[in-house]
């Protein structure tokens, strides 16, 4: 009698697990389905937006992509035939014929975006595809200099934005240069002469935003004559020197990153931000300290008025240089200032020698980005002048800085703002971002020291980053 019993209960049982399994399955089908309705219900929606907007929609997607949409059905077709956005990226020969057929589709007739990146190709047939559609923003990236940019392209009066990286093809119009809606010109990694750039540049009557990146040949850049151009971006190397003098009296912002060769500010006088920092390299080693703190000091002496300043790490690793070899500073009317250099002590003179000389100082922000080593010894730089290592590098308050970025303990992070706060009598905030790599402690153990004795009301925020931090854009 109880083994029927318990027979009968392991029946009932199983039905009943059976049954619960069921109702699993129904249930987990039903949320497919529903989860199916809403894609397909999303799908519906979107496509019952107007064309503009579906157009706008691909705008933002590789034209490959948008091209696979007109799969999903017979209302995306014909859709991305009208997108004003077209970006190529060919990696091969076969590529060539894909463009093409793409370009035979399309029939916008107006074109807002047109980015081509290739080794070699139809360049010429290109481009003039992308002119007779009146394009406003043209990038170009060609990747072998034997494809040269065709001098037909050189009058367009459309183009608002152009950016060229031409694996240091050359960049030299035969006759004038007609750009006459130009706002914003990037030329990167390209050949371009004194007088190449003084062509371009007299055919940009409206030209706002300027962009040197690794650009050979040019010795001298003028913009006296280009009144509108306020935005200037100079990248220079070793190998490709770039202009050794800048002219730029209506220029407000200004970006330099110097190669360690000579570059002079001629003329910097409307400035009202710049951000500048120095690109060591292993062939920089003929390269004396000397010759160094003579140019980055010319340099500041040229930023005496401009109101916002950042200074990457080496730039500050060569100021510290000056201050411990006694050569003096100008003084700065600076209100905010961006320190883009991890904390160790090859920095902290130089910043210390920078807050004394600037007054007006309001707002101080450090970020974290990793620094080259200055190409002499310093150490044995600092011997040759005379000077005891020891005692250089040692703070007049009797820290001891750590010796390199990897070994920032919490002390060095009380003892930095104590330094700002001492040096720096007018500030109102202090920001410094830290990056956890670098860090040998907990960052919840952080002390920030008592500000009293220094009749301070400074806000202070000390926050941690898990990337080096790239931007140098002031937010206010």
């Amino acid at each position: 009698m109880v083994g029927e019993r318990s027979t009968a209960a392991l029946r009932v049982s199983r039905l009943l697990e059976a049954s619960y399994r069921k109702g699993r399955r129904c249930l987990t089908c039903y949320r497919r389905r529903r989860l199916t309705r809403k894609i397909i219900k999303g799908a519906d929606v979107i496509s019952s937006l107007p064309d503009v907007i579906l157009q706008h929609i691909l705008c933002f997607i590789p034209t490959k992509f948008a091209i696979k949409t007109s799969l999903l059905s017979k209302r995306w077709r014909h859709v991305w035939c009208d997108v004003p956005s077209l970006y190529f990226e060919q990696y091969k020969l076969t590529d060539e014929d894909s463009i093409d057929k793409t370009l035979s589709y399309h029939t916008a007739p107006k074109m807002l975006n047109f980015h081509l990146r290739t080794r070699t190709g139809r360049i010429d047939k290109w481009i003039k595809f992308a002119i007779s559609r009146n394009v406003e923003n043209l990038s170009l990236e060609v990747g072998n200099h034997e494809c040269p940019i065709p001098d037909f392209f050189f009058i367009n009066t459309s183009v608002k934005q152009l950016k060229f990286n031409l694996s240091f093809t050359d960049l030299t119009p035969k006759d004038f240069v007609v750009w006459t809606s130009l706002r914003k010109l990037h030329l990167g990694s390209c050949r371009v002469s004194d007088e190449s750039i003084a062509k371009i540049l007299s055919g940009c009557p409206v030209l706002e935003s300027l962009t040197l990146y690794f650009c050979d040949q040019p010795t001298v850049l003028d913009l006296s004559k280009s009144l509108g151009l306020t935005k200037l971006d100079v990248d220079r190397h070793i190998l490709v020197p770039g202009p050794t003098q800048i002219i730029a009296p209506h220029v407000h912002t200004l970006k330099l990153r110097n190669s360690l060769l000579p570059c002079t500010l001629v003329d910097v006088s409307s400035l009202t931000e710049a951000k500048m920092d120095i690109c060591f390299h292993y062939v920089h080693r003929m390269v004396t300290a000397d010759v160094l703190q003579v140019m980055v000091l010319k340099m500041l002496e040229k930023l005496q008025n401009t109101e916002k300043l950042t200074f990457g790490g080496n730039f500050l690793q060569v100021l510290s240089l000056a201050e411990l070899c006694g050569v003096p500073f100008p003084m700065l009317k600076v209100k905010y200032l961006a320190l883009e250099t991890v904390i160790f002590q090859d920095i902290i003179p130089g910043i210390e020698r920078l807050l004394q000389n600037s007054p007006c100082l309001k707002k101080l922000i450090v970020r974290p980005r990793d620094c080259n080593n200055i190409p002499q010894d310093v150490d044995e730089y600092l011997i040759t002048r005379g000077l005891n290592t020891d005692q250089c590098w040692r703070s007049k308050d009797g820290v001891f800085w750590n010796k390199n970025s990897w070994d920032l303990e919490s002390k060095h992070i009380t003892s930095f703002v104590e330094l700002v706060v001492k040096n720096a009598k007018t500030l109102e905030k202090m920001d410094i971002l830290l990056n956890e790599r670098h860090l040998k402690y907990k960052f919840t153990d952080l002390v920030l020291p008592t500000l009293a004795h220094h009749n301070k009301n400074v806000s202070i925020n000390v926050a941690l980053s898990t990337k080096l931090w790239r931007s140098y854009e002031w937010c206010e």
